[in-house]
């Protein structure tokens, strides 16, 4: 078996086409012409950790680029990600990706709540091609399920992933959880914000912004034990106020108060298809829960950058983005009795009214 370290790639511009290539198959929907194609770079090769990182997941950046764009559609780019995956999984049961396991055992494992998987996989094959033995627990563990996992495997550490930041108090929870028996925690992924900001609010022992930075990270000096005593309340105080319970609580009843209030604020709205409706729905049920996200945290940067992404959604879709400060005011009516929730939003409508997105 091959136990060095997979070169990083020297050939950009090779790699940038073969990215290219990769994009048409799975733009395409063409499973086979995607894994006949990194297959073929393997053979020819190419690191298997370069075809990862450099092709399969710089294509998968391309996919969210274009689902936001709306230049294609949700099915589509599941469809795309499913072929990904298969990439990805083509990748690991090639020769040249065979590595014997040399180092230690690690976790990976997508926090409760969470569906995007494919940074977690990637992350896990890198791992194995660096020598770790890897136990890959796919999207969506609860929290329960992977600590029992970590008393019967005793592995030398955990990385959680995590792409939507509404999940980050199961990823608090998780996090906590991991270190009391013992398991120290590197989290990646989008929803830990920028330079892993909610990583360190969080506890987290270690962040990497993607997988090869994680897994030099794993792979460099062993992450500190954890401390046994921590908690969560520990890490954010501010939750004594009880705004972020009462706010997640009462979730789906703000939604329905202010949608039904919606129509007399924005009277567009009255004549939306069924479907249309249904969207709006669903938009303010993001919107609460951003919410009730950025009162766990206490930070309202949050919840006016998942506003102004919002804009700029709706407005690929051709949908006006004035239709957000109508349901940012009721929702504000309705949380009238909580400042820091009051303070959140009222940031975010004067953000809507000075940025270029609507």
């Amino acid at each position: 078996m091959n136990t060095s370290t997979p070169p990083r790639p020297t050939h950009a511009g090779h790699v940038e086409q073969m990215a290219e290539r990769l994009w048409s198959a799975v733009s395409a929907a063409d499973e086979y012409a995607a894994t006949e194609l990194v297959l073929r770079m393997l053979d020819e090769g190419a690191a298997p950790e370069s075809v990862l990182l450099d092709v399969i997941a710089r294509v998968q950046g391309k996919v969210g680029e274009e689902w936001a764009a709306n230049r294609i559609s949700v099915a589509q780019e599941h469809a795309a990600t499913a072929i990904n995956d298969r990439a990805v999984a083509a990748v690991s049961v090639h020769p040249a990706a065979r590595i014997a396991a040399t180092r230690g055992r690690i976790t990976v494992a997508c926090v409760d709540g969470e569906w995007h998987a494919l940074p977690a996989r990637l992350l896990a094959e890198v791992l194995k091609l660096r020598g770790w033995r890897v136990d890959y627990l796919g999207a969506q563990v609860p929290t329960p399920h992977l600590i029992a996992h970590l008393h019967s495997t005793r592995a030398d550490a955990v990385a959680l992933s995590s792409s939507i930041a509404t999940r980050l108090p199961a990823a608090h929870a998780a996090i906590t959880a991991c270190q009391a028996v013992g398991v120290p925690v590197l989290v990646g992924g989008a929803a830990f914000g920028p330079e892993g900001r909610y990583a360190t609010l969080l506890g987290a022992d270690a962040w990497a912004p993607d997988a090869r930075a994680a897994a030099d990270r794993l792979t460099g000096v062993r992450l500190p034990m954890p401390h046994s005593d921590h908690q969560q309340f520990d890490d954010l105080p501010h939750l004594a106020d009880q705004e972020y319970t009462m706010v997640a609580r009462s979730s789906a009843t703000l939604v329905r108060t202010v949608f039904t209030a919606l129509e007399d604020a924005f009277p567009a709205m009255r004549s939306y298809s069924e479907l249309q409706r249904e969207r709006t729905g669903e938009d303010l049920a993001h919107m609460v829960e951003f919410l009730a996200t950025s009162l766990y945290l206490d930070d309202e940067e949050l919840f006016t950058s998942f506003i102004t992404w919002t804009a700029q959604i709706l407005v690929a879709r051709g949908v006006p983005a004035h239709s957000l400060p109508p349901a940012l005011d009721l929702l504000a009516r309705e949380l009238k009795d909580f400042p820091r929730a009051a303070g959140i939003l009222q940031a975010a409508t004067h953000t809507l009214t000075t940025c270029a997105c609507t």
